[in-house]
């Protein structure tokens, strides 16, 4: 029966993809997929969504869609998929990558990595440059780099509580009965909407064109970032990692990331330390202790820039029981 629905799921996807021109015949052989839906609007958009489980290492190279001059927006690990048909083995030892919101032009192809035994979900929406800068209308105008097919711009954008609810309304949500493609493309332009209000809060988007060298450095730059949040980064190291000097490795950062290397540095640790006390139930001075922080009073004032409550209220917002509240 398993295995009746992944063919199932299987074709879904092949009658999918080939409406846009794609071919994913061999990536699906890495792939256990838990479910999956996609709806076409061509010629101007399309947007699929789902869960599936890696079963080997392999690399992905995209490809070009029939849609023109195509945009492609991705919603990745933003949402949880608890799929019945997993193994209690495999949810104990698959791995979660970190969520991200990116933006890129399918005029550059893009390889994506993926490991063995890890867990994915995502929304994906694909939209010709055209139809959505008619859309935006006047607004475009603060998006020009969107729309220039010279200009190879590459967005990772954080991922705020409207797009995050606007994804669980997308995926979790019952399918209508009836005209469902109509609401899921009204759907689409929704998160389009709240993810377009926060880039138009970016100040000076408009960047150099980027070559997929520098994009590749930039990411590995991230990575390192990631891979320590107690402790920030050496910028000497950073550079190194890079290969480019300091001006133009915090000049190429901000572009892709809307903010420069320590302000994301300190984002992304806050983050953490809200999952901490949200699904680890630390209390607050444990978190501001595992995240490096020696003074609670400035772990307090860094949290309540960058999560938007202090400690405590956030904690208090999610109702967590039990937690220890040993600080202030």
């Amino acid at each position: 029966m398993k295995e009746q629905g992944n063919k199932y799921i299987d074709g879904r996807i092949f009658q999918f993809t080939n409406k846009l021109g794609l071919i994913l015949e061999k990536e699906l052989q890495y792939f256990q997929v838990n479910f999956f839906k996609g709806f076409t609007f061509l010629p101007d958009m399309a947007m699929h969504f789902g869960s599936f489980f890696t079963t080997n290492d392999f690399t992905r190279i995209t490809g070009k869609s029939d849609i023109t001059d195509g945009i492609g927006f991705v919603f990745h690990n933003i949402f949880e998929d608890n799929a019945d048909d997993e193994t209690d083995e495999r949810k104990a030892n698959g791995n979660t990558e970190p969520p991200y919101v990116r933006i890129f032009p399918y005029a550059i192809s893009q390889k994506v990595h993926f490991k063995k035994n890890t867990r994915v979900t995502h929304v994906s929406i694909s939209i010709s440059a055209g139809y959505l800068k008619n859309f935006l209308k006047e607004e475009s105008e603060h998006f020009l780099f969107l729309f220039d097919s010279a200009n190879n711009f590459w967005i990772e954008e954080l991922m705020t509580d409207d797009i995050l609810r606007t994804v669980n309304d997308i995926v979790k949500k019952e399918e209508p009965a009836t005209m469902s493609s109509f609401y899921y493309k009204i759907k689409a332009m929704e998160l389009l909407y709240h993810l377009f209000k926060s880039l138009r809060n970016r100040q000076n988007a408009v960047g150099q064109k980027l070559s997929k060298k520098e994009i590749e450095a930039v990411y590995r730059v991230r990575d390192k970032i990631v891979s320590s949040l107690s402790q920030p980064s050496n910028i000497a190291e950073l550079k190194q990692i890079a290969g480019m000097n300091e001006l133009k490795l915090r000049k190429l950062f901000t572009q892709v990331f809307g903010m420069g290397i320590y302000d994301y540095y300190q984002h992304l640790r806050m983050k953490e330390a809200a999952r901490l006390l949200r699904e680890e139930n630390l209390s607050v001075s444990e978190a501001g202790y595992q995240m490096g922080f020696e003074n609670l009073g400035h772990f307090t004032k860094v949290f309540e820039k960058h999560i938007g409550k202090k400690p405590k209220k956030y904690v208090q917002s999610f109702n967590i029981t039990g937690l220890r509240t040993n600080s202030k």
